[in-house]
C-alpha cells in the first residue's frame, strides 16, 4: 500500500470545521502541499451538479470527507430534517462524485453516535446496527450509517478504496462553545471561564462525576486519519480513539486547572449521570502501531489558549 504522494491533489471537504481545520494543520505539517478546499459559499455540497462539476474540473486524487451538518443534543432534536437531508445530500454527492471522477482513495468520517445506544462497552466496530440509535441522534446517526454503507457498497461493486473512520469525542482549537449547543468539554470550559471572570465561588457540574468517557485531542485524530489514508484499505469501519477513559470528575478537575479557576467544583447529584461508561474499542487502530500523542492536560491548555485568543471565532456549531 503506497502512501499518499506529497504533491498529490487532496480534496479536504469541511476544512473549516473542528476536525477539518485540524486536518489542514496536519496535512501542511506532514508536507502535503496540494490541498484543495472550498468554502460553503464557493461550493454547496448538497447540490449534485455543482459537486460533479467540481470533481470533473479539479480531479483530486484523494478525498477526506469531513464535511457534515453537526451539533449537540439541542440542534439534533430541534432540526432533524436539516440533519438528515444535508448529511445525506453531502455524502451522496461527494462519494459518488469521487468515484465517478476516478479518485484513488477516500476517507469518510463516521460517528460514534451511530452505534446503538445500548451495546457492550467499549464499543467494537461490529456493534453497528445491532440495536436502536439514541433517539436524539436518530437523524444524524442514520445519515452517517447511510454514508458508511455507501462507501462499503462502492467498494463491493466497483472495488473503490473508500475507508471509514469513526472518531471518539473530539475537543480542541476551533471547538463549538455555544452555551446552548456545545459538547461537554467546551461547555464546562466556558462555565469555568465565566466563573473566573465573575469571581464566582463555585461551579456546579451535573451528576456524580463518576461516569467515564473518552476524549481525543482533535489534532491527534487528524494525524490518525492521515495514518489510515496511508496504511488502511478495508471496507470495514475502524474506530479512532485513545483506548483510555476518564471520569467526568477527572475531566472537570483538569478543565478547572487549565482555566485557572480557583473556586470550588461541585457536583449536582440531583441531576442524571447518563451511561456509566461510553468508549470506543480502538484496538484495531492501536494494534497497527499508531497512538495518540496529546495528554488531556496539555490538550485542554492548548484549547483554552485558543479560546482566549479567538473571541470572535467561538463558533455557533453550524
Amino acid at each position: 500500500m503506497a502512501d499518499m504522494e506529497k504533491d498529490a491533489k487532496i480534496y479536504l471537504a469541511g476544512h473549516t470545521g473542528l476536525l477539518g481545520s485540524a486536518l489542514m494543520r496536519k496535512l501542511a505539517e506532514e508536507g502535503y502541499a496540494n490541498v484543495v478546499t472550498r468554502t460553503h459559499s464557493e461550493l454547496d455540497l448538497t447540490r449534485q451538479a455543482d459537486v460533479e462539476k467540481f470533481f470533473a474540473e479539479e480531479k483530486p486524487m484523494y478525498v477526506f470527507l469531513a464535511a457534515a451538518r453537526v451539533g449537540g443534543i439541542y440542534a439534533n432534536s430541534t432540526y432533524p430534517a436539516e440533519f438528515i437531508y444535508e448529511n445525506l445530500a453531502i455524502q451522496l454527492n461527494v462519494i459518488h462524485g469521487a468515484w465517478k471522477s476516478g479518485v484513488k482513495k477516500l476517507l469518510f468520517l463516521g460517528t460514534g453516535c451511530a452505534y446503538p445506544r445500548e451495546c457492550p462497552q467499549p464499543v467494537k466496530e461490529s456493534s453497528l446496527m445491532c440495536g436502536p440509535i439514541e433517539p436524539t441522534n436518530l437523524a444524524f446517526g442514520t445519515a452517517k450509517i447511510a454514508g458508511e454503507i455507501m462507501c462499503q457498497s462502492y467498494d463491493k461493486q466497483y472495488g473503490a478504496d473508500f475507508i471509514i473512520a469513526v472518531p471518539t469525542n473530539l475537543y480542541g482549537p476551533g471547538d463549538n462553545f455555544d452555551p446552548k449547543d456545545s459538547h461537554v468539554i467546551p461547555a464546562i470550559m466556558r462555565r469555568f471561564h465565566e466563573a473566573k471572570e465573575q469571581g464566582a465561588p463555585s461551579v456546579s457540574v451535573w451528576g456524580t462525576g463518576n461516569p467515564r468517557r473518552e476524549f481525543m485531542y482533535v489534532d491527534d485524530c487528524a494525524e490518525a486519519c492521515i495514518f489510515l489514508m496511508n496504511n488502511y484499505s478495508s471496507p470495514e469501519l475502524i474506530n479512532v480513539g485513545t483506548g483510555e477513559g476518564c471520569s467526568i470528575k477527572e475531566l472537570a478537575t483538569a478543565v478547572k486547572e487549565a482555566v485557572g479557576f480557583k473556586g470550588e467544583l461541585e457536583f449536582d447529584t440531583t441531576k442524571p449521570d447518563g451511561a456509566p461508561l461510553r468508549m470506543l474499542d480502538s484496538s484495531k487502530l492501536l494494534s497497527m502501531g499508531w497512538k495518540p500523542k496529546t495528554p488531556l492536560k496539555e490538550g485542554l491548555e492548548r484549547m483554552y489558549r485558543w479560546f482566549l485568543e479567538n473571541p470572535d471565532e467561538v463558533r455557533s456549531g453550524h
